[in-house]
């Protein structure tokens, strides 16, 4: 059913805007009218539409613009979608309960397409396949097992847990992170103030010295010089530079010796190959439970771990399934696996549970991320207050050094 988006005053005169699903404009103006509302302007609005209008009468939806369907409304989405599907709700009604609650104008054209193909005698996945920006194949291809297995409720709460993981584990590395990086940023800024507005002036005091500046007076002033004057050039050399590592990550060769740098750095490193070992082992263990065949659920956890190092031994490992080999010995010998992931794979690989296993390995390197994330904020906080209490200790005593040797000159 076609989505519109009206604009027009209550009965109280205020102005009104927002979205309306029905068969036709007209059926959308009376639904309107029905609930209190007098459109004044109304159209049809499309999936990936961000402007109406053409010319200098062009509209533009900043808000719309700007939306953004994040991995935690899916989420919410699909809990709802998996409780009114186990409820034995019909999946069109069901789509149309959630289409009804869903706030963001983005989402809610996305469902409604969804319906419409659905309503039509499309599959689900299929109708969702249409739309790879929202549902990517890991979403896609179990709705599709769980449609042909005739259990899309359980797949859908085992994929609204997932993702619920998923986004439980990005938090977990956004709050690690964003506290060093507010004080980074704070102390950089303080230190541009220092050096622009401060110094400068302390400056024209030294220049009537008449004696000779102490080292670290000199090296400080000399630092607020270069930035006053060269602050330009430092933009421009780190956007071009910023510039050329992004083309570089972006070749083939680039983007394999980066993933490879991102994995053998000092304690960063280690957390990167723990975050990429937990994708792995959770979103394989929940497509095999979902009944997604191995070799397809092989080839989206080759996507899903976001680095081409690890991708490569993944990509072994299913052409040792396709030959009717083991999935544990080329992870094993690719040496950028965890040697328990590979043992314990190896062993649900001989007992035929190679899904629990797979989900006990998820489970413990959570932990272990949840620990290590706890253990480098521990580590950076003061790590960082020590650095920009030193650089600003240092620049108090280079600006006392002068004015105590003024006090001694004048004491004398």
């Amino acid at each position: 059913m076609p989505v519109f988006e009206y604009k027009g005053f209550d009965g109280s005169g205020g102005d009104v805007k927002g979205i309306v699903d029905a068969d036709s404009a007209k059926s959308a103006r009376t639904k309107l009218r029905k609930q209190g509302v007098f459109p004044t302007d109304i159209h049809e609005q499309e999936a990936g539409r961000k402007t109406r209008g053409s010319g200098l009468a062009t509209e533009v939806d900043l808000e719309k613009y700007f939306q953004r369907i994040n991995t935690q409304d899916i989420a919410t989405m699909t809990t709802q979608l998996s409780t009114l599907v186990g409820a034995s709700i019909p999946l069109v009604e069901a789509l149309s309960a959630i289409l009804d609650q869903t706030e963001k104008a983005k989402l809610k054209v996305v469902l409604a397409d969804v319906r419409e193909k659905v309503n039509e005698g499309a599959g689900l996945a299929q109708a969702m396949g249409n739309h790879p920006k929202v549902f990517n194949d890991l979403y896609v291809n179990m709705v599709a097992a769980g449609e042909q297995s005739g259990s899309l409720d359980v797949v859908l709460d085992r994929l609204a847990v997932y993702m619920e993981s998923m986004v439980k584990l990005r938090g977990k590395i956004i709050a690690a992170m964003i506290y060093p990086a507010l004080m980074a940023v704070v102390g950089v800024l303080l230190l541009i103030v220092i050096f622009i507005v401060v110094i400068p002036k302390m400056r024209k005091l030294f220049d009537g010295f008449g004696e000779v500046l102490p080292a670290p007076t000199r090296l400080l002033l000399w630092g607020s010089e270069t930035v006053a004057a060269g602050w330009w050039v430092m933009l421009i050399f780190g956007a071009v530079s910023f510039f050329l590592f992004r083309r570089w990550t972006q070749t083939e060769k680039g983007r394999r010796k980066w993933h490879s740098m991102l994995l053998t750095l000092p304690i960063a490193g280690r957390v990167n190959r723990i975050v990429a070992t937990t994708r792995f082992c959770r979103t394989l263990a929940t497509l095999l439970v979902s009944g997604v065949p191995i070799l397809t659920a092989m080839s989206i956890v080759q996507r899903v771990v976001s680095n081409d190092v690890m991708a490569e031994a993944i990509e072994s490992a299913t052409k040792n399934i396709r030959e009717g080999q083991s999935i544990a010995q080329p992870l094993k010998e690719s040496g950028e696996f965890p040697s328990l992931v590979t043992h314990m794979i190896a062993i649900g690989e001989r007992t035929g549970d190679l899904e629990p296993m797979l989900e006990k390995v998820s489970s413990a390197y959570e932990s272990e991320s949840e620990r290590t994330f706890d253990a480098l904020t521990a580590l950076l906080e003061p790590l960082l207050i020590l650095v920009m209490g030193g650089t600003l200790g240092f620049v108090a005593v280079a600006l006392l050094l002068p004015l105590l040797q003024m006090s001694n000159l004048s004491g004398a």
